[in-house]
């Protein structure tokens, strides 16, 4: 017989959710730390984008670990071919197994494994896990977001002056930033690069164009629940799980922080 109440069905399967991602992210996490500085059979897809054999076998993991567990849910990650099923699915997994594979393939320590799992176009449960730091990132929609179980909180204010800024330089450029704002070296995975909103690593973070799902979902969920905002610069949320997956360009920053850079966009779009 059918639950009568759908809210009690729903806090039951996101805990049941939450502690299988979280498992699956800290294991995939695992995997991926075990194969870092060896010798890897790489290849290019696309026009540029580098893959390993730890990329796929990370994929491989995530996948047989939620999908065995959750059968009835879509899935969409970069590494496997997309299967527009999800579309119809209300639960979907997106699934970036390595984050950060150029850093990860340098022997770089910025990559991560990313996973969310997505309703109704939004983010509900989140996990961000960097294995050479240990930094493990988690959110539950409506429930807050934590570092290694400590939590998270965006910075505060609206000002840009002493800020710690991230992303593309020509992004960077157009906000004007006053001489005492901090422009922070490139982050590798575009997954941290975000997070670190979350935890007041960085103040303000830019996601260039042509980011994906997997990039975002996440680390949006983490950044949103740290009291953060995370949108396009018009200040368009962002949605997930449509047949086109790409996304333009993104700004994450605290609440009174991101109104005031949406603002400045609206009013000086070309900087």
């Amino acid at each position: 017989m059918p639950d009568a109440n759908p809210d009690t069905r729903h806090i039951e399967t996101s805990e049941s959710d939450a502690a299988l991602l979280a498992d699956t992210v800290r294991e995939a996490g695992a995997l991926a730390l075990s194969m870092f500085r060896t010798e890897l059979r790489t290849w290019t897809k696309g026009a540029s984008s580098p893959v390993s054999e730890a990329d796929i076998a990370v994929d491989e993991l995530i996948r047989q670990r939620l999908q065995d567990a959750t059968p009835h849910y879509g899935w969409l990650s970069e590494e496997s071919a997309d299967d527009l099923t999800r579309l119809d699915k209300d639960w979907v997994w997106i699934v970036d197994p390595i984050d950060g594979t150029r850093a990860y393939l340098a022997g770089r320590e910025d990559w991560c494994v990313s996973v969310a799992l997505v309703a109704n176009a939004k983010p509900m449960l989140a996990a961000v896990f960097a294995p050479v730091s240990g930094e493990f990132f988690f959110a539950t929609r409506g429930a807050g977001a934590s570092l290694n179980g400590a939590s998270l909180h965006a910075s505060v204010g609206t000002t840009l002056e002493g800020a710690k800024v991230a992303g593309p330089k020509p992004l960077i450029e157009r906000l004007a930033l006053p001489s005492t704002a901090h422009i922070l070296p490139r982050i590798g995975s575009l997954a941290l690069r975000l997070c670190r909103v979350a935890d007041r690593q960085v103040d303000v973070a830019f996601a260039g164009g042509q980011s994906r799902d997997w990039d975002l979902a996440a680390a949006d969920l983490i950044v949103h629940e740290a009291d953060g905002t995370m949108t396009t610069l018009a200040g368009e949320t962002i949605v997930y799980n449509r047949p086109e997956v790409t996304h333009g360009v993104l700004v994450a920053a605290g609440r009174e922080r991101h109104a005031h850079i949406v603002e400045h966009f609206r009013v000086s779009p070309r900087g």
